[in-house]
C-alpha cells in the first residue's frame, strides 16, 4: 500500500469568510529556492504571490513571472466567476472565495474545490522538483451539463520584493505549439504558458491597481499592476482534466498526471526517509466557533517533514555544482548563515537526510573568510555579508550534531583545518571588534552602527537592540566550539590542549552573567557606556542550558529555565522580551519602524522552542512535560501558513502569527524538539 501524504483540510464554512481565507496562505517550492504562493481565498494579498515566482539565480534572483489565473467557469446557463481581487479602493470582485466548498494542502499541494450550483471543479497547483515549471489542473469532478472553462493568465516580470506599475509597458507575445511566449523585454528570461486539454491564444491587458491588502498594513507600497497575456479556454467533461504549464523551460513535459505523479513521488521518498515505518495515519481534528479543520497522517510530524523539506535548496556554483543552502522563509528571504546552521539538524538530521546536512557543511565552509561564516546571501550579486557573530558558532554545533548522528569523522578531518582557522581568528580578533578578551577567555563583539546576534533590527542607522560586549547565548557558544573542538581534536589524534585550556577559562568566567539580584542571566556584560550590564529578561541565556556543552552549574540552568518559563513562554515560541520591562511590544504591526521596533522586543519567536524544550528537558528530565510544550505549535500548522510553522507571533494573546509564512528554524526545532520529547 503506498504512503497517503498527510492533509490540511478548511472546510466552506472557512473558506467562506473572507477574513479567514485571505489571511490562509498556501506555499508550493522546487528545491531551487523558486515558489508559488497566495491565499486560500485565491487573492494575492502580498507582492510575493504568484504561480511562478522563479530563481534565476539559484537560490536567489527571485522574479514574479506568472502572477495567477483569472478563472470563470461556464456551466448550464450559468457564469462562475472563481477568482478573488481586492481594489485599490477596496472593493472585492469578483468574489470566487464564496464558492470554495473545500480547500486542502495535500502534502504541500494546494488543492481547491468549487461548488457551481450542481458542479464540482477541483484545481490544483504544484512545482516540479528541481525546474522553474509550475503546473495548475482543473478537474471537473461533478456535472450534469456542458461546462467551459476560461483562464485569463496574469503575468508580470519584477524582482519579488517590488511592484509593477505598467505605464504603457509593451511585452512580446507570440504563439508557439500548445501555448504562447512572453518576452518582458529583449534581454529578460522568456515565459512559456502551455496546456494540455485546452486551446491558448495570446493577449495583452493590462490590469491596473490590484490591492496587496498585507503590504498595506505592513506600510509599504500596495498596489500592483499585472498583464493578462494569454487566455486559455477548455471543455470540461466528468473525470477529464485541463493542465496549464507556467515555466522558464523551453521543453517541459505537459503531461498533468504525469507531472503530478513525479511530485507525488518525490514527497513519498521524503517521508519515508523520515519515517520509514509511516503507514497512512489517523486522522486528527481540531475544531472551533462549530467548524472543523483536520490534518490526516501521524500527528503532524509528516506535514512537519514536508515543510522542512521546502527548505533545503540548491546553491550550486562553476566550482561546486554540488552545493547545497537552506532559505531562511518564505516568502522573502533567502539564505542566512545563522538561520542555516541552527536550522540544519531538524530539516536535515531528524528527517533522515544526513547527506543533505553534509553537503550543506561542506558548502558553507567554502565561504568562510577572516575566520567568519556568511551571514547572508544578497537578492543580487555574488560577495556574501559577513556581519554576524553567532553564524560561525552555530556552525561548530551543526558539525557536532551532525557527527553525533552519523560518526562521520571524515567530514571532520576535511573541515578540521578550517575550524582551527576560526578559532585562531576569534582569539586574535577579526571584524566588527569579534574576539576574545584576553583577561577573561570570553567572546566580545560590536561596534556602534552594526547588529551582529540574531536579535538583528535596524532601522536606518538605528540598531534596536545593540548587544555591544559580551553576550551570553555567544559565550555560551564560545564555550561549547571549545569543547567541541577540543573533542575533535582527540578524536584526530591532534593536540586538543589549547581548546580545553581556553574553555576551561570561559567555563570559570561565564559565572560574570549571573544576576544574583533577580536569579537569572544579564544578557550583555561589559558593554560600552555607563550602562554596563544588561539586566531585561531575553530568552538569549536559554541557549546556554540548551546546548551539548554548558558552562553553568545545574541550580543556576533550572532558575534560568524557570524564569523563561514564567515570563517569556507562550503556546507558539518564546517571547523576545519579558513583558513589563523597559521596551516590551507585545504587538508586531504598524510601519516598518515600529515593526522593527517590536521584532526582538517581545514578539514571539517559534524557533525558541528548541531550546526551551531542550533546556526544559536537561534541568527537568521529563518528556512529558516538555512536549506539553511543543503540542500547540502542531496545532498552528492549520493557520498562517497552512502545513508549516511562521517566523513570529505577537507576545500578547492571541498571539497572532505575523512575518514568514514558514520559516526554516521555527519548523526545524519544532522537529528537534518533538524528536527529543518523544
Amino acid at each position: 500500500m503506498k504512503l497517503q501524504l498527510p492533509e490540511v483540510h478548511l472546510d466552506r464554512g472557512l473558506c467562506s469568510q473572507w477574513d479567514v481565507s485571505s489571511r490562509r496562505e498556501w506555499l508550493a517550492t522546487n528545491g531551487l529556492g523558486s515558489f508559488a504562493s497566495g491565499t486560500v481565498a485565491g487573492m494575492h494579498t502580498r507582492r510575493y504571490h504568484g504561480l511562478l515566482v522563479a530563481a534565476l539565480q539559484p537560490p536567489l534572483g527571485r522574479t514574479l513571472l506568472v502572477s495567477k489565473f483569472e478563472e470563470i467557469l461556464f456551466y448550464g446557463r450559468g457564469e462562475y466567476q472563481l477568482s478573488s481581487n481586492q481594489w485599490r479602493d477596496g472593493v472585492i470582485s469578483p468574489r470566487g472565495f464564496e464558492l470554495i466548498e473545500s480547500f486542502a494542502v495535500q502534502g504541500t499541494t494546494p488543492v481547491w474545490r468549487f461548488a457551481c450550483a450542481d458542479a464540482l471543479l477541483e484545481k490544483r497547483v504544484w512545482m516540479e522538483p528541481g525546474a522553474n515549471t509550475t503546473y495548475v489542473q482543473y478537474q471537473l469532478l461533478r456535472g450534469s451539463s456542458p461546462s467551459r472553462l476560461e483562464l485569463k493568465a496574469l503575468i508580470g516580470y519584477r524582482d519579488y520584493h517590488a511592484t509593477t506599475h505598467a505605464n504603457g509597458w509593451q511585452m512580446h507575445i507570440d504563439e508557439v505549439p500548445g501555448g504562447v511566449r512572453v518576452a518582458a523585454f529583449d534581454s529578460a528570461t522568456p515565459i512559456w504558458l502551455l496546456c494540455n486539454g485546452g486551446a491558448i491564444s495570446p493577449a495583452h491587458i493590462w490590469y491596473h491597481d490590484l490591492l496587496l491588502g498585507e503590504e498595506r498594513r505592513r506600510g509599504l507600497d500596495d498596489t500592483d499592476d499585472v498583464l493578462h497575456a494569454a487566455t486559455i479556454t477548455a471543455d470540461l467533461v466528468p473525470g477529464k482534466s485541463l493542465t496549464v504549464v507556467a515555466t522558464t523551460e523551453a521543453d517541459p513535459d505537459v503531461d498533468g498526471k504525469r507531472a503530478a505523479a513525479r511530485r507525488l513521488d518525490h514527497e513519498r521518498a521524503i517521508i519515508a526517509r523520515a519515517m520509514p515505518s509511516a503507514a497512512s495515519g489517523s486522522a486528527a481534528e481540531v475544531t472551533g466557533q462549530g467548524q472543523t479543520e483536520h490534518w490526516t497522517g501521524d500527528p503532524g510530524l509528516q506535514q512537519l517533514v514536508l515543510a522542512a523539506d521546502q527548505f533545503v535548496v540548491r546553491r550550486a556554483t562553476q566550482q561546486h555544482p554540488d552545493g547545497m543552502t537552506i532559505i531562511a522563509g518564505y516568502p522573502w528571504f533567502g539564505d542566512w548563515g545563522r538561520d542555516t546552521m541552527i536550522a540544519l539538524p531538524g530539516l536535515t538530521l531528524t528527517t533522515g537526510r544526513p547527506e543533505v546536512a553534509n553537503t550543506i557543511l561542506r558548502t558553507f565552509g567554502r565561504y568562510v573568510d577572516g575566520g567568519m561564516l556568511p551571514n547572508r546571501f544578497p537578492d543580487a550579486g555574488d560577495n556574501p555579508e559577513y556581519n554576524t557573530v553567532d553564524a560561525t558558532l552555530w556552525y561548530f554545533e551543526a558539525i557536532r550534531q551532525y557527527v553525533a548522528a552519523t560518526g562521520d569523522i571524515e567530514l571532520v578531518r576535511d573541515l578540521f583545518a578550517i575550524l582551527e582557522g576560526i578559532i585562531d581568528w576569534h582569539r586574535r580578533g577579526t571584524r566588527y571588534r569579534i574576539g576574545m578578551d584576553s583577561d577573561d577567555g570570553l567572546l566580545s563583539s560590536g561596534e556602534e552602527g552594526v547588529q551582529l546576534t540574531w536579535m538583528d533590527a535596524k532601522v536606518g542607522d538605528w540598531v534596536v537592540t545593540p548587544r555591544i560586549g559580551k553576550a551570553v547565548e555567544i559565550n555560551a557558544l564560545w564555550y561549547n566550539a571549545l569543547e567541541v573542538m577540543a573533542r575533535f581534536a582527540e578524536t584526530l589524534g591532534t593536540d586538543d590542549t589549547l581548546y580545553l585550556e581556553h574553555a576551561e577559562r570561559v567555563r570559570v568566567s561565564m559565572k560574570k552573567f549571573w544576576n544574583d539580584e533577580v536569579g537569572y542571566c544579564y544578557d550583555v556584560i561589559d558593554a560600552p557606556g555607563q550602562l554596563s550590564k544588561e539586566a531585561q529578561l531575553r530568552p538569549n541565556q536559554l541557549i546556554a542550558v540548551a546546548l551539548e556543552y554548558r558552562a553553568f552549574p545545574v541550580d543556576r540552568e533550572r532558575a534560568i529555565v524557570d524564569a523563561c518559563s514564567r515570563e517569556l513562554y507562550t503556546p507558539l515560541g518564546m517571547r523576545s522580551l519579558a513583558p513589563g520591562e523597559t521596551d516590551y511590544a507585545g504587538r508586531y504591526s504598524g510601519t516598518p519602524v515600529e515593526r522593527d521596533g517590536a521584532y526582538h522586543q517581545g514578539t514571539t519567536w517559534g524557533w525558541l522552542i528548541g531550546p526551551f524544550v531542550m533546556a526544559h528537558l536537561h534541568v527537568y528530565g521529563d518528556k512529558r512535560m516538555a512536549r506539553s510544550f511543543v503540542e500547540p505549535l502542531i496545532d498552528h500548522l492549520v493557520d498562517h501558513g497552512l502545513g508549516t510553522v511562521s517566523e513570529i507571533f505577537d507576545g500578547d494573546p492571541p498571539f497572532t502569527p505575523r512575518g514568514c509564512i514558514a520559516q526554516a528554524w521555527s519548523v526545524a526545532e519544532l522537529l528537534r524538539a518533538w524528536q527529543a520529547t518523544a
